[in-house]
């Protein structure tokens, strides 16, 4: 055998063996964590915890810190997204801590959006209905023989009818509140603007 060969295909034959190695220590399965680490981690959940009774941002909240090999995972609840996001921030402030996984429940932006919709339509719906109180109260004091052509006045708020004008008697504005009383919705008439006289 030729020696001029034998050199280069040794050399050849001693990379491939330090690769094999080499691709075997890198396809290992990373070991689980040691004493020292398990002993670091629970360190860096005390800290953690300390910094959050000392947040007066986190009053309200319910929240569990566990750490692994550095990575602190919080869960639980929180009353808002910023007391979410607080909490994150302080625990990512917290020497030793290599990332935070942030599982914990806080309403969403969108929940609070549909919660302002929600009232804003509550209160076009008040607006509504004493629009529509003020709208049946007029057409029945028009139905009525009693109440029709005499100047009544209307206004509607919050289901509270408020009449006001001159009429002929007092019996006119009996008739005038108890028609008004007996519309849907009316919680209580007013009617101390109502004054007998010369319509």
């Amino acid at each position: 055998m030729n020696t001029k060969y034998l050199i280069p295909a040794a050399s050849l034959m001693v990379l491939l063996g330090a690769s094999t190695v080499t691709l075997a220590e890198t396809s290992a399965k990373p070991k689980s964590a040691d004493t020292a680490t398990a002993i670091g981690d629970a360190a860096v959940t005390t800290k953690v915890k300390a910094k959050f009774l000392g947040d007066s941002r986190l009053k309200n909240t319910d929240i569990s810190v566990t750490t692994a090999n550095g990575v602190v995972s919080l869960t639980g609840k929180a009353p808002s997204s910023d007391a979410k996001t607080t909490a994150e921030d302080l625990a990512r402030q917290v020497e030793g801590v290599r990332n935070v996984d942030n599982l914990i429940e806080s309403p969403s932006v969108t929940g609070k959006i549909g919660s302002d919709v929600k009232k804003a339509a509550n209160k076009t719906e008040q607006a509504t209905s004493d629009s529509w109180i003020t709208t049946k109260v007029k057409s029945s004091l028009l139905a009525s023989s009693v109440t029709k052509g005499l100047k009544i006045s209307v206004n509607t708020t919050n289901h509270v009818v408020v009449l006001t004008g001159t009429v002929s008697s007092q019996a006119a504005i009996d008739h005038a509140v108890d028609i008004a009383k007996r519309v849907k919705g009316v919680e209580s008439v007013d009617s101390s603007g109502l004054k007998v006289g010369n319509s």
